[in-house]
């Protein structure tokens, strides 16, 4: 018999956020999360994003031991202020057993009914920020940080249960040499004049500090036309700053200004960590923390982690700077891979973006969503 059981405790909690580490013990693709960090973004005394949502963490269980997992959360400045009446589910992991699929999407709903809310979709977490989707093409590629990993049952296990695609997203790959630096070297030298703008360089996190509130700015102004996007407060700014900042090696982080030092674009690109990942197993400590730094300093892959350009400077060339001071900087590192994390299919604006680069689309993922009856 299958039990589902909402958890409370933190030793619980550690239970759920290290059930996928024996799910996928053989999968060569799944990227491990830092348990700790993500034991901090589950924690309501940790995670302001509590201050605006609410979740409900179940565990499926069947003699004794866990086969699966859910979290169900509701972003009250969706439910409130968008009037979007969506429960969320996030951090899905199952054995293939579709009734164990059936049983915790179930827990999900009946927090929605609870609720007042009117339909279900997943997987996502409870911002832009967070991850999303379920793999549906691609399962043999690697993960990456930003992105979870899943079984090729998942989608079918959603669609036997009735639930029909919410959102697609693609991810792809571009090999730099592909990249070629005439494609915006002499427009970037045009709008830079016309515009009156300059890039900004870095060699040091102190550096970047002080630009991160207006970079949050640029964020939510350029990506609030999405069909995803939910705003997200200055606590949560504040948060994401500290727990990502360790991650960004300076020198791939990009912004533009204009003539009174306003940012009005940035591009932010993280080294590859899946490998590294994967070998520490989820603990930075002892030597984990060792495999990261390797990483960030001499990964020859990077992922495009953000890109935003405010809305009175889109279609404007902006990114054509941001492009012409990372190509400068990948041919000094010696990069040979950069990949584009997952991206809004109905996003044609930054389809539009990478198409001279030749980038070859390696995997999909899209959420799941049902009326809630």
């Amino acid at each position: 018999m299958i039990e589902i059981k909402e958890i409370f405790s933190k030793k619980e909690l550690k239970s759920f956020v290290t059930f996928p580490f024996e799910l996928y013990r053989n999968c060569d693709a799944w990227v491990p999360p830092i348990i700790d960090e993500e034991l901090k973004t589950l924690d309501k005394d940790s995670n302001p994003v509590f201050k605006n949502a609410k979740a409900h963490f179940f565990l499926a269980i069947k003699n004794n031991k866990i086969i699966g997992r859910v979290a169900a959360i509701i972003n009250w400045i969706e439910v409130n202020e968008q009037n979007i009446k969506k429960i969320r589910f996030g951090w899905f992991d199952v054995i293939d057993d579709i009734e164990v699929t059936r049983a915790l999407l179930d827990a999900v709903k009946s927090v929605g009914l609870k609720n007042n809310l009117d339909h279900i979709e997943g997987p996502m977490g409870f911002s832009n920020l967070d991850k999303v989707g379920v793999v549906t093409e691609g399962f043999d590629h690697i993960a990456n940080m930003i992105t979870w990993h899943n079984y090729p049952y998942y989608s079918q296990h959603f669609e036997q249960l009735g639930y029909h695609i919410g959102k697609g997203y693609s991810e792809s790959k571009m090999k730099f040499e592909n990249i070629k630096p005439e494609f915006f070297y002499r427009i970037q030298e045009l709008v830079k004049k016309r515009y009156q703008l300059r890039p900004i360089n870095f060699t040091s996190t102190k550096q970047i500090v002080p630009y991160i509130d207006d970079m949050f700015e640029v964020f939510s102004k350029s990506y609030a036309v999405l069909s995803s996007y939910v705003d997200i407060s200055q606590e949560q700014r504040t948060y994401f700053k500290k727990k990502f900042i360790g991650f960004v090696n300076p020198e791939y982080v990009k912004f533009v200004v204009d003539s009174n030092n306003d940012l009005v674009g940035f591009g932010i690109v993280t080294p590859s960590y899946a490998k590294a990942l994967q070998k520490i197993r989820g603990r930075l400590f002892p030597f984990g923390i060792f495999q990261l730094l390797k990483a960030k300093k001499y990964s020859k892959e990077v992922t495009f982690y953000l890109i935003g350009v405010l809305p009175e400077y889109q279609n404007k060339g902006i990114t054509a700077i941001i492009f012409n001071e990372f190509h400068k900087t990948f041919s000094k590192k010696g990069i040979t891979m950069c990949i584009r994390g997952p991206e809004l299919d109905d996003n044609e604006a930054i389809n539009k973006l990478w198409k001279n680069f030749k980038p070859e689309v390696f995997k999909r993922r899209c959420t799941y969503r049902k009326a809630i009856v």
